[in-house]
């Protein structure tokens, strides 16, 4: 009974001291993504991420969701993935072609195959009647490069210690718990 309890308190130990996937992520910063040409309706605009975003040759997978259908190639749908592939800097350019009837907000996200970095950009878009165009250089700034904060004060690791400590204090009380009952019966 002593080493079920053991190794169930070191399988929770473990599954809790290890980060998950979505941890390990690369992200690309802002910075290095950029859009060019117009954001209108009917209209096509380039995003380009610059040297370093992705592996050399690597093949990067485009996904675009919006409103409306938009255009990666010829592949006119509401949400769009085409593959593309990195130059030997590991730089790439993606044209997205926007839908007549374009407005809101289009997110375009790429993602390297080999490396796992993840960029990502908005292309805000008013009807062709409206008035102001606003391209926004990645999803979630806040006007000056840097990504707008979204999260807790605590950090990850906080979490995880904290988990840890829930998982040890479980486990003590079942080993505990297996050793008073031992001694009664004898």
């Amino acid at each position: 009974m002593k080493k079920i309890i053991a190794a169930v308190v070191l399988a929770a130990a473990a599954f809790v001291a290890v980060p998950s996937a979505a941890n390990a992520a690369g992200y690309v910063p802002a910075s290095n993504v950029s859009v060019s040409g117009p954001a209108v309706a009917g209209g096509t605009a380039s995003v380009g991420f610059a040297a370093g975003s992705f592996v050399a040759n690597e093949t990067v997978s485009v996904s675009v969701t919006g409103a409306g259908a938009v255009t990666l190639g010829a592949l006119p749908i509401t949400t769009v993935s085409k593959t593309y592939t990195a130059s030997s800097t590991g730089a790439a350019a993606v044209s997205v072609t926007l839908p007549q009837g374009a407005s809101g907000t289009y997110s375009l996200t790429a993602t390297g195959a080999t490396s796992g970095n993840v960029a990502t950009s908005a292309l805000s878009v008013v009807p062709a009647d409206g008035t102001a165009v606003v391209p926004a250089a990645a999803a979630g700034t806040n006007g000056n490069g840097e990504l707008a904060f979204t999260g807790s004060t605590i950090s990850m690791l906080a979490i995880w210690v904290a988990g840890g400590a829930v998982v040890l204090g479980g486990g003590l009380l079942l080993v505990r718990t297996s050793v008073r009952r031992q001694r009664e019966t004898v």
